[in-house]
């Protein structure tokens, strides 16, 4: 399997944490590319020049969550997403993790505009939709030892924040997220895939 990746993407991130954790790096090979350049490798496997993009058997497989899911579907331990009814609370944690990620990558786009070009109305609803979800996610964030696709999507969406706006106070509504952010980032998958 070959993976499209970028150091800096939290989505790309997300995937290869989940390589690390169900033991398939011998099966992945990471492959560092910069997706506004469209780098040809890339667009032939995908078309849309988006990471992650997981090639298996010549089939280009796009979405963190989806490739998170099929490769914790391989059926190595740890299970990053329970059975039956269990599932969905997982799930929806997930969701809400991949909701702050997108707040917090629409804000690092409109940054990259000339400073002319911004749109201060944009950036200060993109910045109170993260704290609204932050505070949404405090209520459901599990304990700290948790470890599923839930707990570790918001643990990423945390760090990315502090990565990018750290001056955002997310924490003070949000304390029990910190505290996971804080457990997950002393996992060995989430140090090897640190974002730079």
């Amino acid at each position: 399997m070959k993976l499209f990746i970028n150091s800096g993407s939290p989505f790309a991130r997300k995937v290869r944490i989940v390589v690390r954790e169900k033991g398939l790096m011998d099966q992945v090979e990471e492959v560092f590319v910069v997706p506004v350049e469209s780098p040809s490798d890339l667009v032939r496997a995908n078309p849309l020049s988006q990471i992650p993009a997981l090639i298996v058997d010549g089939t280009c497989w796009t979405d963190s969550s989806l490739i998170a899911h099929w490769l914790d579907a391989l059926g190595a331990e740890p299970r990053l997403l329970p059975e039956g009814e269990a599932v969905w609370p997982v799930r929806r944690l997930e969701v809400l993790g991949a909701g702050l990620l997108e707040m917090t990558v629409k804000m690092v786009l409109e940054n990259r505009r000339p400073e002319s070009e911004r749109s201060p109305f944009w950036l200060k609803r993109w910045e109170d939709n993260l704290l609204r979800g932050f505070a949404v996610a405090e209520t459901a964030c599990p304990a700290a030892e948790v470890f599923d696709l839930g707990s570790l999507t918001l643990g990423l969406a945390a760090t990315y924040a502090d990565f990018r706006y750290p001056q955002i106070d997310w924490r003070r509504v949000a304390p029990r997220v910190a505290a996971l952010q804080a457990q997950l980032e002393k996992r060995q998958s989430f140090i090897d895939t640190y974002p730079k």
